[in-house]
């Protein structure tokens, strides 16, 4: 569980909220119970590393407000439009006995201990985070699966994950899948039609040498050229 330092604040103004910002801090609300709702501020540079982990949104942590220690659990974060910049955050307090709905993220482990993977088989991942009904003492930071032995074919289902105990996925009804060890796609090259290959022939012949003991076919040129001499001579003759 991560702990995460906050100071109360009492405006709840535009003007003081930007203020907090420019002085690296962001406006946060902690609410749910019975307890009033406080308005606090934390430090900008650690929510941006927490907001970094994949499983931010399904963390719970641990807020300090001055000697109070709060578990809360992020529910919705706000961010500038231009910058990008995570600018309020809202943390739900953890009362016992409720239940939550939360996406868990799924790891995968020992990828390199499967048959299936091997051989060239490929992690067909059908979901990368499960929606599950947790009471708030047992929230799974994350659900793990695990690879070794599985051949091309395996299919991996919500009933080979061990939940914990009283948490529940939100679809009931049937056995859904989480991933699935698929064969190997083998890409074959088109061969060529027959046209090609018969324009290539033919290309081919055209520009095949004449073979020995014959002349070679004269040139349209070189026909032309020929045809005029013989004209030349036979009118030269008719003078005589």
């Amino acid at each position: 569980m991560s702990n995460l330092e906050a100071n109360s604040r009492i405006n709840t103004s535009k003007g003081s909220n930007n203020i907090l910002r420019k002085q690296g801090m962001v406006p946060a609300i902690v609410y749910g119970g019975k307890e009033k709702n406080e308005l606090v501020s934390i430090s900008k540079k650690h929510l941006k590393f927490l907001l970094e982990q994949e499983n931010f949104l399904s963390n719970v942590l641990k807020i300090k407000i001055k000697d109070k220690e709060i578990n809360v659990l992020p529910r919705e974060v706000s961010f500038d439009v231009v910058t990008d910049e995570p600018i309020h955050v809202d943390f739900l307090r953890m009362v016992s006995g409720r239940k939550i709905v939360l996406e868990i993220p799924v790891r995968f482990i020992n990828n390199d201990q499967s048959p299936g993977l091997k051989r060239g088989g490929v992690l067909n991942i059908v979901r990368r985070k499960v929606e599950l009904k947790c009471p708030t003492e047992s929230i799974p930071n994350e659900l793990v699966v695990d690879l070794e032995g599985l051949d091309i074919g395996a299919s991996i289902k919500i009933s080979a994950i061990n939940l914990p105990a009283n948490v529940t996925p939100t679809i009931t009804g049937r056995d859904f899948v989480i991933a699935t060890v698929a064969a190997p796609t083998i890409v074959k090259e088109p061969e060529k039609p027959a046209e090609e290959t018969a324009e290539g022939a033919e290309a081919g012949a055209e520009g095949e040498s004449p073979k020995e003991g014959e002349q070679p076919a004269a040139t349209t040129e070189e026909a032309k050229k020929t045809d005029s001499e013989k004209d030349k001579k036979e009118a030269s003759s008719e003078k005589k």
